[in-house]
């Protein structure tokens, strides 16, 4: 399936260096050479070349879902770029007709579980999960405001999706899928209870069984292939230890440390053999004000004769001390590493970076 759109922008050719730039420093693999580009997402492949005023994009994939990614990929990261924030993008050809995201599904509460006094589970109950069921980390959570009938983003014909205004707008959050289970059709996801509650918090804390949320993706990189791991982790990133603790191969080893207020707040997480937990208190000391975590990472020793994958996800000024020490002290290369900050303190509950 393939479609295309032609979009007016003098030196087009130095949008695509740009673009091809933007993409390779988020490990996306890119060819490029002077006014033409080609982007190889894991769904389908990006092609730009410029023409005189014009930058030409193509976007192709297997399926409708996934060629749907792809221009939206393409157009959102292009319309970033200085000079591009108001460039008109029409897309035609396949998947221009739909009135709906292919890949948005609406699902249902089914539980609600207090795993311990700051983490909440609920299950979700929906249909056509199945792309759901990979080893992407992340999912985007739709919450329309409380009292208000749910009402769902739509495709817009740059391949963006058109949000709802008003009072009833939902709200869009990212979590991480902790289990699913496609065949039965349920999605675990767990939300820490924030006392400085955002919507997602907020949600969670007044979820009834069946309340309606909307489902966007998969996406978001996973833990690489490697023989031993360093995993670390405030709350925020324990749902995405234990789904990767939980998918490593039984052979591997290596240390997941994971830092919470107390003791209450600890999990059983099923993990190989070789793979230590170390547990680390707070002790109600406020989230992101202690150096815990960067400290207890920096005093653990990496093997010489094994291949190792570093993974964290945090508050971001443990997530820059992480990096930088992987980076600086341990010279991981950018494919045994993956750093993400899931929030920063004193900022909105959605700010995240990743690198």
């Amino acid at each position: 399936m393939a479609s295309e759109a032609q979009v007016r922008l003098a030196d087009a050719g130095r949008y695509i260096a740009d673009l091809c730039e933007h993409f390779l420093e988020h490990d996306i693999p890119v060819l490029h050479e002077p006014g033409r580009g080609r982007v190889d997402f894991d769904v389908g492949t990006g092609t730009l070349v410029a023409a005189e005023g014009l930058l030409a994009l193509k976007a192709e994939a297997a399926d409708e879902t996934s060629l749907a990614v792809v221009k939206f990929m393409l157009a959102s990261h292009l319309q970033e770029l200085p000079g591009a924030t108001d460039a008109s993008i029409v897309w035609t050809g396949d998947g221009c007709a739909d009135e709906t995201i292919p890949s948005l599904r609406e699902v249902t509460v089914r539980r609600v579980v207090d795993l311990t006094p700051h983490m909440r589970r609920v299950t979700f109950i929906g249909a056509d999960l199945a792309r759901y069921d990979a080893f992407d980390m992340h999912v985007h959570v739709i919450i329309p405001p409380a009292g208000h009938p749910p009402q769902w983003p739509v495709p817009g014909i740059d391949g963006i999706p058109v949000w709802p205004q008003g009072d009833g707008a939902p709200s869009m959050r990212t979590y991480t899928i902790r289990r699913i289970d496609a065949a039965a059709g349920e999605i675990d996801i767990d939300f820490v209870m924030h006392h400085d509650a955002g919507p997602g918090a907020s949600f969670a804390k007044r979820a009834k069984v069946g309340d309606v949320v909307g489902l966007l993706g998969p996406g978001g990189r996973s833990v690489g292939a490697a023989e031993w791991y360093c995993l670390a982790a405030d709350e925020t990133g324990l749902p995405a230890i234990g789904r990767i603790l939980g998918r490593l191969p039984g052979h591997v080893g290596g240390v997941a440390v994971i830092e919470v207020d107390g003791p209450a707040d600890e999990q059983a997480l099923d993990r190989p053999e070789g793979v230590e937990l170390r547990w680390l208190h707070r002790n109600s000391a406020p989230p992101g004000t202690t150096t815990l975590l960067a400290d207890a990472v920096r005093a653990i020793p990496f093997p010489q004769d094994r291949t190792v994958f570093a993974w964290a996800g945090s508050e971001f000024d443990a997530f820059k001390a992480l990096r930088a020490h992987w980076r600086k002290t341990c010279g991981l290369t950018r494919d045994q590493h993956l750093a993400v900050a899931y929030w920063r303190r004193g900022a909105d509950e959605d700010a995240k970076d990743e690198d």
